[in-house]
């Protein structure tokens, strides 16, 4: 008797899958949007800009940056970049270098914070603060470039901005507190969200003393959205803008969720599946105004992009445009601090010439892991794995539902799968 209780095994732990961390979420532009308008933010323009610009080095340069947060102090962290041709040449004077000190009051929101700037170029010493309120929704802003080479414009002595944000509504108006009396504000932004449509308009004068009536004055936009901004949530969203009366834009952007199966010989039997993120991204640009189309040789172009995380580690990316088309592979490694390895390739249709640019990057500003996840309520796909019993995998930890992504309960989610944005 003794022996037959011994001898039963133990029940095999419940199939899971694989949850990785994005490369880089929240974005860096993430943590100054507040220094914006809302309307310069919205309407999927973060998004698109992460894919058609993050990890595309820019042809036959280098690009090295180290982003570090000190252990016994989280509110704080510095991020130094150097870059450069990659042309050997004595006294490369085009090699620049810049350093960004910043201060987070509080860890997990970088809505309230305050940084200093220094750079070999202008501003050689820039200092940027924002305070806002979430449970009453004003914040305010500024930057103020504290050494110049030289100071040609009002605005060159500083910027500052009031803005008012929820849920559904964001308005703010920025000003140029040196400037002259006659001068009106430097922009204003008006942008609501009504289901799932985002409307918005945007002020920014060309000239002193303009008039609210002159449409060059103004850009408008109109945008469709679904999902949440949660990584493991699948968006889709659709724009149109009108920029002062004289380009038209028409973009989208697609972030999908997808499972597939598994058999690495390094991860436990357990492990069925591994979640993937792919993106798709198109941006059109037109002309509108025949006085402008003119003077150019062409007057519109296009660009369209797309990405596959295929785990923690590797991310896939290309681009294409009536001028080039690039690639670019990023590998990083999550040790503390963690290291990216990137490298592009640019092919320029005009001379049929391969370029190629390098990037490298360590940071200690987060630390994320894979997440174990019960197939149950998170395999996508069907499967007989689908129909495993049992929730959880590891003792004290509760798993991810996908029901409660689904319901906007992101509590018992780790931070870095989160939405960013809690205001429009």
């Amino acid at each position: 008797m003794w022996k037959w209780l011994f001898s039963r095994e133990a029940a095999p732990p419940p199939p899971v899958v694989l949850v990785p961390p994005l490369f880089d979420f929240p974005p860096i532009s993430a943590r100054n949007r507040m220094l914006h308008s809302a309307y310069d933010v919205t309407f999927g323009k973060m998004a698109l800009a992460s894919l058609f610009q993050d990890y595309f080095h820019q042809a036959r340069h280098f690009t090295t940056r180290i982003m570090l947060k000190p252990i016994d102090d989280p509110h704080v962290d510095l991020i130094a970049t150097v870059s450069g041709p990659l042309d050997r040449k004595p006294n490369n004077d085009s090699i620049m270098g810049d350093a960004l000190f910043r201060w987070q009051s509080d860890v997990n929101d970088p809505h309230t914070f305050m940084d200093l700037y220094v750079s070999t170029s202008d501003p050689i010493l820039q200092m940027r603060s924002c305070a806002y309120y979430p449970k009453y929704g004003f914040g305010a802003f500024g930057v103020f470039p504290l050494l110049l080479k030289k100071r040609e414009s009002p605005q060159d002595y500083g910027l500052m901005g009031l803005r008012y944000g929820s849920g559904n509504l964001s308005f703010g108006v920025t000003l140029v507190p040196f400037a002259m009396k006659d001068e009106i504000p430097k922009s204003a932004w008006l942008v609501s969200k009504m289901g799932r449509v985002t409307a918005g308009v945007q002020f920014e004068p060309q000239k002193r003393s303009a008039k609210l009536s002159n449409l060059m004055n103004w850009s408008c936009a109109l945008g469709y959205g679904v999902g949440s901004g949660s990584p493991l949530c699948p968006s889709f969203n659709f724009n149109l803008e009108l920029v002062k009366s004289s380009q038209f834009i028409a973009s989208f952007y697609q972030h999908m969720v997808v499972q597939r199966r598994v058999k690495n010989p390094l991860e436990e039997n357990s492990v069925v599946g591994i979640t993937n993120y792919i993106d798709f991204g198109f941006e059109l640009l037109t002309s509108v105004d025949d006085a402008i189309a003119a003077n150019n040789i062409s007057d519109s172009t296009f660009q369209i992009g797309a990405s596959w995380q295929a785990n923690k580690n590797f991310l896939l990316k290309a681009k294409a445009g009536p001028r080039s088309s690039s690639m670019a592979l990023a590998f990083k490694s999550w040790w503390k601090p963690s290291f990216t390895i990137s490298i592009s390739a640019t092919r320029d249709r005009a001379d049929g010439k391969m370029q190629y640019g390098f990037g490298i990057q360590s940071e200690n500003l987060r630390e994320a892991s894979y997440q174990r996840a019960d197939p149950n309520f998170v395999m996508l796909t069907p499967s007989k794995e689908h129909l495993a019993e049992g929730i959880v995998w590891e003792t004290g930890k509760r798993p991810m539902f996908q029901s409660d992504v689904d319901a906007g309960h992101f509590d018992v989610l780790p931070r870095e799968l989160r939405p960013f944005d809690k205001i429009l």
